[in-house]
């Protein structure tokens, strides 16, 4: 997806916080991987926060990522703790899906492009009640994900495929949050779970009837829990 995820979001933040969104590589308005790269991190991605955050001349700053961008979130917990003041981890897991379903995926998106499997996809990310009161969220999200770059999005998947932080993550990290949505298909309630018993069991808050995407879904209630994480 892109930066619009948290355009709901946003005006509700400005009066008390500087915010920094971006795009993935290939996504949006940013430039894609190089033709010839193999290979992205969680690393490499949690080193694009850091000089973000560097900079704005941020030392410390509240991070907030939902599936991919909560993995990289972890990374941070990982490698930079000292740079989080909080960390609120939306629709991810310490594991999401399998090493074999990414591979496929970005066989597949090498070989088939994203516009043609971008009705499969995007499927998954929202829950069958907001699409029904919206019919066109799947649509624009179709299109958006179409222009994305196959190369960069196939690595991505790869990454995820490798990425693993089962028995890496902090026992008793207070300032994390962990939310998800009760319909959410690509990281159901069970995979956030398992990832607050990897932090030591951490609460875990499901927002009722949101998928993949509450920013786009709930804004309202993931707005007040955000607010909530970052105040504490």
């Amino acid at each position: 997806m892109t930066q619009g995820v948290w355009d709901d979001l946003i005006p509700g933040l400005l009066d008390d916080f500087r915010l920094l969104t971006w795009d993935l590589a290939g996504h949006g308005a940013s430039q894609a991987c190089d033709a010839g790269q193999s290979a992205v991190a969680t690393a490499d991605l949690a080193n694009e926060i850091i000089a973000l955050s560097d900079l704005a001349h941020t030392e410390r700053f509240h991070f907030v990522g939902t599936s991919i961008g909560g993995a990289v979130g972890q990374q941070l917990l990982v490698e930079h703790p000292s740079r989080l003041r909080s960390l609120t981890l939306t629709n991810t897991g310490a594991l999401i899906g399998s090493p074999e379903a990414w591979q496929e995926r970005a066989r597949r998106v090498r070989h088939e492009g994203l516009a043609a499997m971008a009705a499969e996809i995007v499927a998954r990310w929202f829950s069958p009640a907001a699409l029904e009161h919206n019919p066109a969220l799947s649509a624009g999200w179709q299109v958006q994900l179409g222009r994305s770059d196959n190369h960069s999005y196939a690595l991505f998947c790869e990454m995820l495929g490798k990425t693993d932080f089962r028995g890496r993550l902090s026992k008793r990290p207070a300032h994390v949050t962990l939310m998800g949505g009760s319909a959410d298909r690509a990281t159901p309630p069970a995979t956030l779970n398992a990832l607050a018993g990897e932090l030591g069991g951490l609460p875990v808050k499901i927002i009722d009837r949101a998928g993949h995407v509450p920013s786009i879904e709930q804004p309202e209630v993931l707005l007040k829990l955000i607010r909530a994480a970052a105040s504490r």
